[in-house]
């Protein structure tokens, strides 16, 4: 597979990740990746696999939200974490991500789609650990490596940028979360959004988003509007 014939990549992602991106590492990624789209459904679509950093450019990183692996039912993964397409029912947890906005912000709006691009548009990089998925198999392309590449994204950005909001949810992405910076960005931590962990009270009241935005405004950036896209109930 020819990453820069079939693959969309933000240039200027690629310019900081210049060196991984050229080494064996990556060629053997996706030769791997190369294989498993061609004898398996996979997802995302191979041209949005990179979807997160196409909407959310280096410069632009205001908030991190991590997350393990894409959706795998058909149509759903767009390359966002906990994000799907329009089109596609809003799954649980990210139905309680939802609850938890209204909760926090004082609000009784109601979703009008889980496609979280408005929020990547905005400087929200929703990460996934592993950015691809056989069909009906969760955390199945886990062996192609691509843990390698996101704790790049996260080392680059906790320490290349500053003030940088990140949002751990669940023991997994606080693992992930190690390496940053704590001196320097903003770590929010919160059982997974998941429906046992939220029926269990660990997720409800936790408050990110509104402690996100007071972060953002205190070091002089833009505030997320996390209801871009909800309706009035």
């Amino acid at each position: 597979m020819s990453f820069n014939k079939n693959i969309n990549f933000c240039p200027l992602w690629q310019q900081h990740l210049e060196g991984l991106l050229s080494a064996d590492y990556f060629e053997v990624l996706f030769d791997k990746l190369g294989s498993e789209y061609e004898n398996h459904q996979c997802y995302p679509p191979l041209e949005l696999i990179f979807s997160a950093f196409n909407y959310c450019s280096f410069n632009d990183v205001k908030v991190v939200i991590i997350g393990q692996d894409p959706y795998h039912g058909a149509g759903q993964a767009n390359g966002l974490a906990f994000s799907v397409s329009d089109e596609q029912k809003i799954p649980p947890s990210l139905l309680n991500i939802f609850k938890e906005i209204n909760n926090d912000l004082d609000q009784a709006l109601l979703p009008t789609s889980g496609n979280l691009e408005r929020w990547a548009t905005q400087g929200v990089l929703l990460l996934n650990n592993t950015l691809t998925v056989r069909a009906h198999m969760a955390n199945s392309h886990k062996h192609l490596q691509w843990d390698i590449f996101t704790a790049a994204i996260i080392e680059l950005i906790s320490t290349k940028k500053d003030n940088i909001v990140f949002m751990l949810w669940g023991n997994f992405a606080q693992k992930k979360g190690t390496s940053i910076n704590e001196n320097k960005h903003l770590i929010l931590k919160a059982s997974h959004p998941s429906p046992m962990a939220a029926n269990q009270g660990k997720w409800f009241g936790n408050k990110h988003f509104s402690k996100a935005n007071y972060y953002l405004q205190q070091h002089g950036k833009t505030a997320i509007n996390w209801t871009y896209f909800f309706l009035n109930s």
